[in-house]
């Protein structure tokens, strides 16, 4: 089945059907359509496979996906044009160019954590870069994947861009394929085997993967204020399965008590005196990550260094916000990312401590420092290596189409959303024109003493030398 779909793809892009803007817009104003249409439909799976509250479905993937589609329709026409760059001295007369133009068949691979908005906002890159397009949702999402295959071809072409459902059979069997890219969101252990399938075609990659996004927090900043966005950032995006969401804190000792406190009366003004009954935080996605969490939290170095919540409900797959305060670093909750509704807490004597730590972890996706101190603001933006970066709040800074996202060594590779989603999918193809005016006589054999001076005065961007090849010489003998 994988390589049928492919074939008749390649046979779809190959006769030029996804190159013209026309059917690029079309392509996009049809998922405005789908989500303008199917909003409750789309609400009700994101709550079905998550218990994902409405309103934050509403607002971290139904709106922004549809942002990204009319944002995508707004620049289209600019990102195709050509874009005109200087021509060198030694091809005078002639014009140069930049040409973006579609890789071809692309494969994008989509998460469970947030499975409408990392489904079609890469394939929204996709098809504004003239693109055929297979989407893999993810099989742990299944409403949503079951919605997606069932809403695309009523809205979109299916000629070029086609839904494959399945779980690890099936994507095996697509990446047995040849691709023109790869595009990947998810965790590293899949991003290698991702990546080592793709290798065997010299297949590009995209890969969205996570790792773990620190916090700072120094101690001159609005508490009330700071402890506010980090609390909607973590629990407020998920229950804390997003990949930007803050993994753990650093703050000085003297100001940890102060930090821990502020969080409590957040966080019970949030979601109640028994969070777990909340209908405003989303479960943990299945049993398999709800084992995972709770074996963090009950490892005994660990669980003594709770210092609010830790309450779980198997039944409901709910794990309620959990603070803990300077749990060993060697420990699992320490080393790995967390992607669940737990956040420790380590503290340093001095807040400038806080860069040997973050960067003596692989590189993060997301680094968030809260501060009024704008010295220690520019050290942090000039010296810790993240996907992104945000002062004084946490997750915004995706919602930005004209800042790329993606990630850097372990959090990933490439980058997306707006134009950056359009480069993605392209090859930018560098394009020179000349005439056939202009002739250097230098420039060809036998090379004389005399050429070897005008080609070198050429080179190092002479004006006599121009003058002296257009004008042919030196002299060619009939």
């Amino acid at each position: 089945m994988a390589e049928e779909t492919v074939r008749e793809l390649r046979a779809s892009f190959a006769a030029g059907r996804t190159r013209p803007a026309e059917w690029r817009a079309a392509q996009l104003k049809g998922l405005i359509r789908m989500i303008d249409e199917k909003e409750a439909e789309i609400s009700a799976a994101l709550h079905e496979d998550l218990a994902k509250p409405h309103m934050e479905s509403f607002l971290h993937e139904i709106s922004l996906t549809k942002s990204s589609c009319k944002f995508a329709l707004k620049g289209l026409k600019n990102w195709m044009k050509p874009e005109k760059v200087p021509a060198a001295i030694t091809t005078f007369p002639s014009s140069a160019q930049i040409v973006p133009e579609p890789l071809g068949v692309v494969l994008i691979i989509s998460a469970w954590n947030y499975p409408f908005i990392l489904s079609i906002d890469p394939v929204i890159g996709a098809i504004a870069a003239g693109n055929a397009v297979v989407l893999k949702p993810s099989e742990i999402a299944p409403a949503t994947s079951s919605l997606l295959a069932k809403l695309l071809p009523e809205y979109v072409d299916n000629s070029c861009i086609k839904v494959v459902e399945g779980s690890v059979p099936e994507t095996t069997a697509l990446l047995e394929q040849r691709w023109d890219k790869i595009f990947y969101t998810g965790n590293g252990t899949v991003g290698r085997i991702v990546m080592a399938a793709a290798a065997k075609h010299l297949t590009p990659v995209a890969l969205e993967l996570g790792g773990k996004s620190p916090v700072i927090v120094d101690s001159n900043v609005d508490l009330h204020v700071a402890a506010k966005r980090i609390v909607v950032g973590k629990w407020g995006c998920n229950n804390g399965q997003a990949c930007i969401a803050p993994d753990y804190i650093i703050t000085t000792k003297s100001f940890a008590p102060e930090l821990v406190a502020s969080f409590k009366r957040v966080l019970e003004r949030f979601y109640g005196e028994d969070p777990l009954q909340s209908a405003d935080l989303s479960r943990i996605v299945n049993s398999k990550q709800f084992k995972r969490l709770t074996n963090l939290i009950e490892e005994k170095r660990v669980a003594d260094k709770i210092v609010y919540g830790g309450k779980a409900d198997e039944k409901q797959l709910k794990i309620s916000p959990t603070l803990l305060l300077d749990v060993p670093e060697d420990s699992e909750i320490m080393t790995g990312e967390i992607f669940g509704p737990l956040l420790p807490i380590v503290t340093v004597e001095k807040i400038e401590e806080s860069f040997d730590l973050i960067n003596a972890k692989p590189k993060p996706l997301a680094a968030y420092l809260f501060t009024k101190n704008r010295k220690l603001q520019e050290e942090f933006v000039a010296s810790v290596p993240a996907g992104g970066m945000l002062v004084n709040d946490t997750a915004l800074h995706l919602t930005n189409p004209y800042m790329p996202f993606g990630g850097v060594g372990d959090s990933g590779m490439g980058c997306y959303h707006g134009k950056f989603g359009f480069d993605c999918f392209s090859h930018k193809k560098g394009v020179l024109i000349r005439g056939f005016g202009g002739e250097a006589n230098a420039r060809y054999p036998p090379y004389t003493t005399e050429k070897q001076k005008i080609l070198r005065g050429l080179i190092n961007g002479s004006f006599i030398a121009l003058i002296l090849a257009l004008l042919g010489f030196p002299r060619e003998k009939r």
